[in-house]
Order: C-alpha cells, then structure tokens, then sequence
C-alpha cells in the first residue's frame, strides 16, 4: 500500500477559523465596553446613559466629528509606526521620544523666517522632523540590530531623554523659547509653517489625512513589496529568515528608524496644525497610546485607522460624558485598556486553539502513515 501524504491544506485554518481572526479586535472591544459598562454602574450612573453621552460628545456634531479627526492624527502615525515592528517581532515604544524629537526639528525650521510659500515652508519643517527623529531613533536601533540590546528598553529609556531635552529648549534663556511666557513654551510658528484647517470654526487640520495616507502606504509595503515580505518573515521565523537569506540586522534597523520616522511626522503635525509653537509635555502619553492602538490592530496598518478613531472618539465623547453624567475621566483610559487586555486575551485563545487544531491534524497524518 502507497504512503499517501495528507494534503496541506487540511491543516489551514477554516472559513470559521479566519472569520474569528477578522472579528477579534470587534469581539475585544465589545467585552472592553461591556466591562467598562459594569465599572460605571458599580460608581452609581446607568452606562447606557453615560454610553451616550460619550457618542454624542464623539458623533453629535460636525465640530465633534472634527474633534475625533484632530485626536486620532498623531494616533494614526504613532500607531503605524509601532504596527511596522510588530510585524517585525519589534516593540518599537519610542514613539513618545520620537513625536519629542520631530517637533524640535519642526519648531526650529517652523519659527524661522523663511521667503517661501507656505507649502515650501510646510515641507520643509515635516521634513526636519523626520530627519531628527531618525536621527534620535539611530541609537535604539542600532543597539537592537547589532548588539542584540531590547529595544523596550532603549526607546523607553530615550523617551525620557526627549522629554526633558525638549523641557530644556522651551525654557529661557534658550533661543527657542518664548521670552517672559508663563508657562514654558518656543516662540510661535510662522504663518506659513502653520497646517491650515479645514473647518471653519474647529481646529480640523489636514494631520488626519496624512495619517490616512501613511497607514494605507505602510500597508501596501507590507503587503507588496520585498521589503515587507522581508519584515513579515522576520517577524514569523528570524532564524529562519536569516537562512532565507535575509540581511536580519539591516532589516530590523530600517524598520525601528521608518518607525522613528513616524513618530516624528506626528510630532510635528501636533506642532504645526494644533499647537502652534512647541510646549513642555505638548503630547504627554500620545506615544504610549499608539502603542495601544497598534496592539489593538493586531499590528495591522489598516487596523490602525479603526482602532486611533475608536481611541480618539473615547477621548473626545469621554469629555462629554464626564460632564453630563458626573463619571471621572480615567475611566475613558480604563476603558482603554480594558479593549486592549480584552484583543490581546481573545487572541491568546484563538492562537492556542488553532495549535492544538494543528496538532491534532499532525496526530492523525502520524496515524495514517503508521498504519499504511
């Protein structure tokens, strides 16, 4: 009797199994709000009144919807940025320094004088920005691709560096700062380095659909080119990666530096289309949130988009629920992270039910040979 082989593809997922991949973050965020729900009337107030209040203040109007957009812009680029080294196998949480790092270089071309137009100016400070955070993003990454040093450890740790620099360079009597202002701050921007907006009456600005387009880009680089089958394969096999002949050292520093590279062009539409100059703590926490929001979308660039706006809306209507019905803003950050735990949780259940699938097809080939 012939050894026939079981066919591979019997030991692929089904239609169900990746149907539940496709709906995991919609299933964690239900059970974050479902738990969150059960904190708010444990505190005394009817979640289905909070819940909409907390639309309404995300939804109700064109300046709240716009509201949405202007919170979800830095989102959308930390978030694809740390999206990028988890399909590496990365944890790149030096978003925080980098978004630091970009507006310095944005604010110091932004408040310069410069006989250009303002799309001249614009450019020139988005680009600034980038080439600083790459520039503060070179040390982490090389210390991971070369010295094998974790990068949560290195990006945290430049984190705080980034911070207290820029406290450093808003405080008199540094040529950045603003002299004899009240709280430390640089001198403002230039008109023509300013972001417009699109809103009359709103600060909407045209951060979101850069965030957008960098989404979109970063996954049809992924998905289609050699460097993200390269960033792929690393991030599912390293050790087989390197015998695929991949250059694992110079992939994994490109990937943490385009991820530094992000964040800086976060830093700077902040700067430029919200802030108007450069403050002390102006993005207190965006850059850990994006790391939030990558977890979220499974590290999908696409996901990033649905999982900044749903943090950016718990950030807006949060306000308004605070208000009408009397509940404490940390609950929007508990809430949060609630859906988080929730993805992440949903996901460990599906990997491990998937494994023993897979070993139970494995276990029955092992049979069927044996016996033939």
């Amino acid at each position: 009797m012939k050894n026939e082989k079981q066919p591979r593809f019997l030991s692929l997922p089904g239609i169900g199994d990746l149907a539940l991949s496709g709906v995991r973050p919609l299933i964690g965020i239900s059970l974050g709000l479902l738990a969150g729900a059960v904190l708010i009337a444990i505190s005394g107030v009817n979640p289905f009144t909070a819940y909409v209040a907390m639309l309404q203040g995300a939804l109700g109007s064109p300046q709240a919807i716009a509201n949405v957009l202007v919170r979800a812009s830095p989102l959308l680029l930390g978030g694809v940025g740390v999206a990028l080294g988890i399909k590496a196998g990365l944890w790149n949480v030096g978003i925080e320094g980098y978004m630091y790092a970009g507006a310095i270089g944005a604010t110091w071309v932004g408040i310069a004088a410069l006989p250009v137009s303002p799309l001249v100016h614009i450019t020139l400070a988005i680009l600034a920005a980038g080439v600083v955070a790459v520039i503060w993003g070179v040390a982490p990454a090389y210390l991971r691709a070369y010295r094998g040093v974790n990068e949560v450890i290195s990006t945290i740790m430049m984190n705080y560096v980034a911070i207290f620099l820029v406290s450093y360079l808003v405080h008199e009597p540094q040529p950045m700062a603003e002299p004899g202002s009240f709280f430390p701050m640089s001198l403002q921007l230039a008109p023509t380095a300013r972001l417009p907006i699109l809103l009359r009456g709103s600060s909407l600005h045209p951060g979101f659909i850069i965030g957008l387009a960098a989404c979109i880009l970063f996954y049809l680089i992924l998905r289609f080119t050699p460097f993200g089958f390269r960033t792929r394969m690393l991030g599912v096999n390293p050790v087989g990666s390197r015998y695929a002949g991949v250059n694992v050292k110079r992939q994994i520093l490109f990937v943490l530096l385009i991820g530094a590279l992000a964040g800086g062009v976060a830093g700077a539409v902040e700067v430029m289309g919200l802030k108007g100059r450069l403050y002390m703590d102006f993005v207190a926490g965006v850059g850990y949130e994006s790391v939030a929001v990558a977890l979220l979308a499974a590290g999908n660039p696409l996901g990033v988009i649905a999982s900044a706006l749903f943090f950016a809306a718990l950030k807006a209507g949060g306000a308004t629920m605070s208000i009408q019905t009397g509940v404490g803003g940390p609950m929007t950050i508990i809430i949060e992270a609630l859906c988080v735990i929730f993805v992440i949780g949903v996901g460990y259940s599906e990997r491990k039910r998937l494994t023993r699938a897979d070993k139970a097809v494995k276990g029955d080939e092992e049979v069927k040979h044996n016996v033939a």
